[in-house]
This record gives structure tokens, C-alpha cells and sequence, in this order.
């Protein structure tokens, strides 16, 4: 299938470079121009304005948004639903707040122009694996977007969970309970590092065993691991863990519903201290956000 992808960013970049692979047309764009020319050299079609990239697709038209939630997006979402025609879509694919979706899926609807939130899972590695999709949208639209959901995800990799904002909702639980594993890592090799034993220890070689047959294997343990095996005491970065939005968006959908996570909404805490203390836990968890999602690093001075 034809469509654009909106914003170059490491999730977008990849992605379109994923679809390229798969044998879609894919039009990009990026604020800057760099990115799109790369792209373009790699058999993408090049656009650099938001009207260039309406003119290069075909009806219905596909513009799949990767942009950080909240005013980037809603810009985009104002400037697209300005120019495309009745029967088009917008995906976003970023991070966004479920009830965002709900004001931009009704603000398309006065044009005729259709929606779609695909909640998106996988970091720097989708590129090699596939991403982990998840849909929220009327299912005519989901079917139209399909073949290109299926070429981002791994075999069983992506799902309709139901109507507009249902995808983001869904990534924004995930993203809660990824926040509770990761503590718990954290907090395991926090131990590990203040005990007796400590001196004689190697993290990477725990990270691995670990993963070798236990109930604790995990995807982020082998991330650990990687990022063990560059700096085996994570002396170079500073233990200052940042929240994308996600975590508190869950904790306070706990709150409303009247759901106990106090996993999730300590682990979100926690990040709030790392800012004011340093710590070989907060470490490990910066460490594997840089690991799975590329994102950056405060390193130590």
C-alpha cells in the first residue's frame, strides 16, 4: 500500500524504513530535511511540506503521524485535517493520551476525515523484530490500514482492541506495567550492589543467567545485560530516570477507576526521586530505557 509517515524520529525513521523493506510506497516527511533525504536515497518518496506529501498519495489517503504527544501533535493533526479530502486517514502513532484521540477523532470527523490510534511498542529494535501495534478505530479504517500493520509487527504482533482511543489506552497500561518491571530490576540489582558480596559480582553474567530458564526472563534482563557488558558498574551515566507522560496517565486512570496498582504508581515515584538522588537502582533504570527506546542518558560528569 501508498502512505506517508509524518516526523523522522528514531520510532519513525525505522518504521518507514521497515515499510520500505516490505515493499510499500512511503512517503516521508520530517521538519528538518536531512532525514528525508536519507530516506529518500533509500527508495522513499520525498516530501517537504505537508501539502507535497497530500499531492503524493492516492485516495484514501494514509498519513501515519510519529510525533511526541500533545501540541506537535495536535498541530499536525489541525494542518492534515485542513488538507486532505473526505475518506482520508490519520493515524497517530505516537505516545498520545487516549482522551486526545477522542477530541482529534471529532475534530477530523467535520471534514469526513477518518482517525485511527495505534499505540506503538518496540524502540530502536523494531526495525530487526517488528513493532508491537496497538489499534483503536472504526474497523472499516483498520482493515484499510492493515497490510501496513502487518508489515511493522511480528507474526501475532498487532491488534484491533477497539474503538478510537482503545489502541493508546491499551500502550498506556503497557507502559504502566513496563515501569513496574523495570523497578523491580532496579531494585533487584540495587541490592546486588550494596551487599557483601558485591566486589566478586558480575552483573552482566546475573543479567544472563538469569535469563537462562527463570521465572524472571525477560526481554529486559537481555537489555540489561547489554548495557552491563559497556559499563559493568554503570559508572558513566547518572541514575536520573525520566517519565514520557505514560506512567502518570496510568496511575491516574488507577485513581479514577478505583483500581490498587501500587506497583506502578510506586515505580513512577521512584523516578521522581531519581532527579533529586543518585543511585546505582536509578542507573540500571536509565540504562535500560537508553537499552529498549534509545532514550537519552544523563552521563556522570
Amino acid at each position: 500500500m501508498k502512505l506517508a509517515m509524518i516526523g523522522l524520529g528514531k520510532m519513525g525513521f525505522n518504521m518507514a524504513r521497515r515499510l520500505l523493506h516490505g515493499g510499500h510506497e512511503v512517503v516521508v516527511y520530517n521538519r528538518t530535511r536531512e532525514k528525508t533525504d536519507e530516506l529518500a536515497q533509500e527508495g522513499a518518496i520525498p516530501a517537504y511540506a505537508p501539502g507535497e506529501v497530500v499531492e503524493k498519495l492516492s485516495p484514501p489517503r494514509v498519513v501515519w503521524i510519529m510525533l511526541p504527544a500533545g501540541p506537535v501533535v495536535d498541530e499536525h493533526v489541525d494542518e492534515f485535517g485542513k488538507l486532505l479530502s473526505s475518506g482520508d486517514i490519520v493515524v497517530d502513532g505516537g505516545n498520545s493520551y487516549f482522551r486526545d484521540d477522542l477530541k482529534h477523532d471529532a475534530q477530523l470527523k467535520e471534514k469526513s476525515v477518518r482517525f485511527m490510534d495505534a499505540g506503538v511498542s518496540g524502540g530502536v529494535w523494531g526495525l530487526q523484530i517488528g513493532y508491537c501495534l496497538m489499534v483503536g478505530g472504526d474497523p472499516e479504517v483498520y482493515h484499510i490500514v492493515e497490510p501496513a500493520l502487518e508489515t511493522l509487527a511480528p507474526q501475532d504482533g498487532y491488534l484491533h482492541c477497539g474503538p478510537i482511543g482503545s489502541g493508546h489506552f491499551v500502550k498506556m497500561v503497557h507502559n504502566g506495567i513496563e515501569y513496574g518491571m523495570m523497578q523491580a530490576y532496579a531494585e533487584g540489582f540495587e541490592i546486588l550492589s550494596k551487599s557483601q558480596f558485591s566486589e566478586s559480582m558480575d552483573f552482566q553474567k546475573i543479567a544472563h543467567l538469569w535469563n537462562q530458564g527463570s521465572v524472571i526472563r525477560s526481554w529486559l534482563l537481555e537489555l540489561a545485560e547489554s548495557a552491563f557488558s559497556r559499563d559493568p558498574k554503570l559508572d558513566s551515566i547518572k541514575g536520573y530516570v525520566v517519565d514520557s507522560g505514560e506512567g502518570r496517565w496510568t496511575v491516574q486512570q488507577a485513581v479514577d477507576l478505583g483500581v490498587a496498582a501500587p506497583v506502578i504508581a510506586t515505580s513512577l515515584f521512584a523516578r521522581f526521586a531519581s532527579r533529586m538522588e543518585d543511585s546505582f537502582g536509578n542507573k540500571v533504570l536509565a540504562a535500560l530505557r537508553h537499552e529498549f527506546g534509545g532514550h537519552a542518558v544523563v552521563k556522570e560528569e
